[in-house]
């Protein structure tokens, strides 16, 4: 049977890192021979040394290796390099489980990931089933982003949702596994053919929607994706970068991201469509607010300046020629 390789990027979180190398440790027989390869974006600080004084003091030298890259090029960067490192040791492995520094598996959630990528011939990618550190679910399992779903977001709106349909995502609830559009990035497996046909990460991305469009080009290279409630995984959402502060500003990186996206998979237009559509669907939940009809949404806080940065600097990387129509090619660097 091929084995099966965890690769993690880790940036700044090393006592992370080794909380999530611990929780491998039990699961070692699921990579039937593969190791864990961690690869560190350029920290800066002590997490090399950390992960490697803990891979010592453990005995994990014999799965477990670190890797210190000579710079932050992003998550789809650091992943690319690890996937390397993973031809150098195998070049026939069977799949890849990606996972985030700051998250831990459940007993047999390796496994289980495996199990269905290998029981389904047509499965590309398999998700694992997300939640926090008090055991809530969280959404795993999702449609691809588009114009609709991002006047739906915006809106806030029961009655939209039912007519769109973008919302209603059952698919992350589901207690059987499930076929949806892309899973979250925090924990997913990847069968070998699948990057031999479609290629890597797209480097372009610094940090999210990285594997949505991955799992996009999946889809269209006849993949299908694979959401699996049965492999359980605890993640601490936002641990390195602090993005679900709502205090805080959203990063730059994440709108080039979202941009990014949209204009390799629905094309210039569909870009200034979706921007397009996120400010009506606002623009209706500011006025249901202050007509008192509703619309206070608390579960969601919405960062600071949110769509000043998003629609602005969406017009300004238009106006200034930096968005193309990118197309979602079949390669791993854009």
């Amino acid at each position: 049977m091929a084995a099966v390789f965890v690769v993690i990027v880790n940036y700044r979180t090393g006592p992370l890192a080794v909380e999530c190398l611990a929780s491998l440790a039990p699961e070692l027989p699921a990579l039937r021979g593969g190791r864990v390869v961690v690869v560190d974006n350029a920290s800066g600080d002590d997490s090399v040394a950390q992960i490697t004084r803990a891979i010592e003091a453990a005995g994990w030298r014999g799965w477990a290796e670190v890797i210190d890259l000579p710079r932050n090029g992003g998550f789809a960067y650091g992943n690319n390099r690890a996937i390397e490192r993973v031809r150098e040791h195998d070049p026939a492995f069977g799949s890849i489980v990606f996972l985030n520094p700051d998250a831990t598996v459940r007993p047999g959630a390796l496994a289980a990931l495996v199990a269905h990528l290998e029981g389904h011939a047509d499965a590309g990618i398999v998700g694992a089933s997300i939640e926090d550190e008090h055991g809530k679910r969280q959404r795993s399992a999702h449609l691809f982003p588009s114009p609709l779903s991002e006047l739906d977001e915006a809106a806030s709106l029961g009655a939209l949702s039912r007519v769109i349909g973008s919302r209603a995502m059952a698919l992350a609830a589901s207690s059987r596994p499930c076929v949806c559009d892309w899973v979250s990035g925090a924990c997913f497996a990847v069968r070998r053919q699948l990057f031999d046909q479609i290629g890597l990460l797209d480097e372009g991305y610094f940090l999210y929607f990285e594997e949505t469009e991955f799992c996009l080009r999946a889809k269209r290279a006849g993949w299908s994706c694979w959401f699996v409630p049965e492999a359980r995984v605890v993640h601490r959402e936002g641990a390195s970068t602090g993005i679900r502060d709502p205090k805080s500003r959203r990063p730059a990186y994440w709108f080039a991201s979202r941009r990014r996206f949209f204009a390799k998979a629905h094309g210039l237009s569909g870009l200034v469509a979706a921007d397009l559509l996120w400010a009506v669907g606002r623009a209706s939940l500011m006025l249901r607010r202050f007509l008192r009809l509703g619309g206070a949404d608390k579960s969601r806080p919405e960062p600071r300046r949110f769509a000043f940065d998003m629609l602005v600097g969406d017009a300004k990387a238009i106006m200034a020629g930096d968005v193309r129509e990118f197309g979602v090619a079949n390669e791993g660097k854009a």
